[in-house]
C-alpha cells in the first residue's frame, strides 16, 4: 500500500517569490497573472502577516467534510490523499462550499455549466510517482513534499531542534482529523488566519451519528428536492449576475471622464 503522501510548509523559509502559484497555474492551464487570494485562476495564493508570507489552497482533509456531503460523489478522497473533484457527476448544488471549515472551493457563477475549482494536490503527478509543481518549484524549501508520516516527524524534529524559532505546534497534524498540509510557524496560528475553534474531530463524525437515524426516503428525497431547487433558480442566478456586470460595466463607463 502506498503512503499517503503531504506537503511540510514552513513558514519561516517562505520568501514571498510566488513560484509555487506560478508553476500551480503552468500545470492546471490557469490564467498566469500573480493572484493573492484563492480564486477560480489560483488554486494557491500567498497572503502576507507582518514578514511572514502564508500559504494557502485545499487543505485535503483526511476525512473531508465537502465529501461527505456531496450527494453524487462528485468529490472523492483519494488514497494517496487528493480530494479529487469530477466535474461530469456534479450537479452545481455547492454543499461544498459551506461545508468546507477552511472555505477553499471556489464555484463558477458565471459559466453556464459552473464546476468547483479547488487545488488538486496534483493528483495526477502523484499517479505517476512525481512531485507535486509546487514543492518541485520551490526554491527555498518552504513547501516539501513527501511521505505525511515523514513529514510529521520532520517538522516535530524542526521544533525540537529550534524551539525558539517555532510555535510548538504542527498545524494540520490533528485538525479537523488531519489534513494533508502541515505547517510550522514562528507565531500562533491564530494570528495568521487559521481558525482555532475547528478542533481535532473530523467534522463528518459529529453529524454522522444524526444523520444515521434519518430514514433514507428522507435522504433520497432531500437530494431530489436540492435537484429541482437547483435547476429553477440556476437560471435566476445567472440572469441575476449578468445584470450585475452590465450595472458595472455601465457604471464604470458612465464614471470615465
Amino acid at each position: 500500500m502506498n503512503q499517503k503522501k503531504a506537503m511540510l510548509i514552513d513558514l519561516t523559509l517562505c520568501v514571498g517569490c510566488n513560484a509555487c502559484q506560478s508553476a500551480c497555474k503552468e500545470e492546471n492551464h490557469l490564467p498566469p497573472k500573480e493572484e493573492k487570494y484563492l480564486s477560480l485562476t489560483a488554486y494557491t495564493a500567498l497572503s502576507k502577516y507582518n514578514d511572514l508570507y502564508i500559504r494557502r489552497m485545499c487543505q485535503h482533509c483526511d476525512v473531508p467534510t465537502c465529501v461527505s456531503v456531496c450527494p453524487v460523489g462528485a468529490l472523492t478522497k483519494l488514497e494517496a490523499g487528493p480530494v479529487a473533484y469530477d466535474e461530469d457527476k456534479c450537479i452545481g448544488c455547492r454543499y461544498c462550499l459551506q461545508a468546507c471549515p477552511f472555505h477553499v472551493p471556489k464555484y463558477e457563477w458565471s459559466s453556464t455549466k459552473p464546476r468547483i475549482q479547488k487545488c488538486k494536490f496534483c493528483a495526477s503527478r502523484l499517479a505517476k510517482g512525481l512531485q507535486t509543481a509546487c514543492s518541485e518549484a520551490c526554491p527555498t524549501g518552504a513547501t516539501k513534499f513527501g511521505d505525511r508520516d515523514e513529514l510529521l516527524n520532520e517538522a516535530a524534529r524542526r521544533i525540537a531542534t529550534e524551539p525558539g524559532k517555532y510555535v510548538p505546534r504542527i498545524y494540520g497534524k490533528e485538525d479537523v482529523g488531519g489534513t494533508s498540509m502541515l505547517y510550522v510557524s514562528p507565531v500562533p496560528f491564530e494570528q495568521l488566519g487559521f481558525d482555532p475553534r475547528l478542533g481535532k474531530t473530523p467534522m463528518p463524525m459529529l453529524t454522522m451519528s444524526a444523520l444515521s437515524k434519518v430514514p433514507n426516503v428522507l435522504s433520497v428525497g432531500g437530494v431530489m428536492l436540492g435537484g429541482i431547487w437547483w435547476i429553477t433558480n440556476r437560471r435566476s442566478e445567472v440572469q441575476a449576475f449578468e445584470a450585475s456586470q452590465k450595472e458595472e460595466q455601465t457604471r464604470q463607463h458612465e464614471d470615465k471622464p
